[in-house]
């Protein structure tokens, strides 16, 4: 979801795309951080920052997974329970500042098993996510299988389009080139902010009344 620095050109994140989605109603602030879990968003107090800015009315989007199953300590979440319990806490603390909080399992990482299938990364983590939407009565948009069908459907060449690839002397990240399949590049930030908007106004979660 997060904003990227310039030197990362052309990596993006879903959350900038979404700014290009909002009517003139909304603004969209991108709190969101590269290499976090919801471990370490709580740990260098960048989730008291979020809680410090809601205003009633605000809907506070979630979405964490990527880097809760990396091994460190500082980042590891188990899906079942340290996961869950971070996630409640960011709904419990966004509604008792009266905001609106919706949760969203990770996208897919294009990883293809060598043939022409998706290999699931994610595992446990986007099964956690529902079950805590669903045990608190929160809107769920499950980004994990919309941004699967998406890949799968483009498949292990065209669907390069949407992360960072890059040959040597194309992009600012390096100039040896990129093969990145897990960060966007800015089509894929936009397609998958697109994504979320189709999904908020199939469930008609009230948001939508914000979306172009």
């Amino acid at each position: 979801m997060a904003w990227k620095k310039p030197e990362r050109d052309p990596e993006s994140g879903w959350g900038e795309g979404l700014k290009q989605l909002v009517n003139e109603k909304a603004t969209v602030r991108n709190h969101a951080a590269s290499g976090r879990s919801s471990r370490s968003f709580v740990a260098e107090k960048r989730w008291a920052a979020v809680l410090d800015s809601i205003q009633p009315g605000d809907y506070v989007i979630m979405q964490f997974g990527h880097n809760d199953e990396k091994p460190e300590p500082k980042l590891y979440t188990d899906p079942s329970t340290s996961y869950k319990e971070f996630l409640k806490k960011f709904i419990d603390e966004t509604r008792a500042k009266k905001g609106i909080p919706v949760v969203c399992s990770p996208i897919v990482r294009r990883h293809f098993d060598g043939q022409v299938n998706l290999v699931d990364t994610h595992g446990d983590y986007t099964k956690a996510a529902r079950e805590v939407a669903m045990e608190n009565n929160v809107h769920f948009v499950d980004l994990e299988a919309a941004s699967r069908k998406v890949v799968a459907e483009l498949g292990p060449e065209k669907s390069k389009s949407l992360f960072v690839f890059c040959a040597p002397g194309e992009c600012r990240r390096s100039s040896k080139g990129v093969q990145d399949s897990t960060h966007l590049n800015h089509q894929g930030a936009l397609q998958v902010a697109q994504l979320f908007a189709e999904e908020a106004k199939k469930q008609k979660i009230p948001l939508r009344k914000f979306l172009k």
